[in-house]
């Protein structure tokens, strides 16, 4: 009884099928993709909207398939045809961190000056610094990018019979001190609330709210600082080196060829 590569989706109760392969080697959840098509009215409800490749446990019968079954794909042609739609619809990629910039920043005093750092009358000097040349490197692909919203500014005006207030709350948008960002796109809203005050009066409020589109690159910035001291003739020196590291994510093109292989290889081991 052959084990063959299926396409299937999660059973009514959202579990995976019992007829998935018991084979330690065998493979199942494999590459989601919406089981509905888009624009149609959908033919999968949850939790079966989502189409993965599995091992099935035996062959489907002719006379009818179990709750979940999809289809089978039966050559490794097929498998790959069918990997590189999904992929495209679902814009795969790989996706590499890369140490993109490091630099180094040591400082040492004797313990007293820094003990000081930490007193109410606060750093007395004592201590210095070395930063090194910042060394940087590039990865292979492109470099990803993140985007994003936010409301970078409110202007609220308020008017009534006896003059106007205006506040401005600016909120910008921080990313990464490492990272380059990119503003794409402004838009404006206004709102405008009249309310009438118990004497009488009207108060008139304009609320101004600015909102940007941005992208910026995928780059995170970590720090680690590790501390060391000396003691010479009761002197104590400590030194705390401070390391600085950028991290950017690159892009490159998904093998699909190479996925099909991995997925078929597994499939004809199972089953010679």
């Amino acid at each position: 009884m052959s084990q063959p590569v299926i396409k299937y989706t999660l059973t009514k109760q959202g579990r995976q099928p019992e007829w998935l392969s018991s084979d330690s080697r065998a493979f199942k959840g494999q590459h989601g993709t919406s089981a509905n098509k888009a624009g149609k009215l959908p033919r999968f409800g949850s939790p079966q909207d989502t189409i993965y490749l599995g091992v099935g446990a035996g062959d489907p019968d002719s006379d009818g398939t179990p709750d979940g079954y999809v289809g089978i794909i039966t050559t490794k042609t097929d498998l790959q045809t069918y990997i590189t739609e999904v992929g495209v619809a679902g814009d795969y990629k790989v996706v590499t961190s890369t140490l993109t910039g490091i630099q180094t920043a040591t400082t040492t005093g004797l313990s007293t000056a820094w003990d000081a750092v930490n007193t109410q009358e606060g750093y007395q000097g004592g201590l210095s610094t070395s930063t090194t040349t910042k060394r940087t490197a590039s990865g292979v692909g492109t470099v990803a990018t993140l985007t994003g919203s936010g409301v970078v500014k409110v202007v609220t005006a308020s008017v009534t019979g006896s003059g106007s207030t205006s506040t401005t709350v600016d909120t910008p948008i921080t990313v990464d001190p490492a990272s380059t960002l990119t503003i794409t796109g402004v838009s404006t809203s206004v709102g405008i609330v009249t309310t009438t005050e118990p004497g009488g009066g009207i108060t008139t409020t304009t609320t101004t709210t600015t909102t940007n589109t941005y992208s910026h690159t995928d780059v995170t910035t970590t720090t680690s600082t590790s501390t060391s001291s000396t003691t010479t003739d009761g002197v104590t020196t400590r030194t705390d080196t401070v390391v600085t590291s950028e991290h950017t994510k690159y892009e490159t093109s998904y093998d699909y060829a190479t996925e099909a292989t991995r997925l078929w290889d597994i499939y004809e081991a199972i089953n010679s």
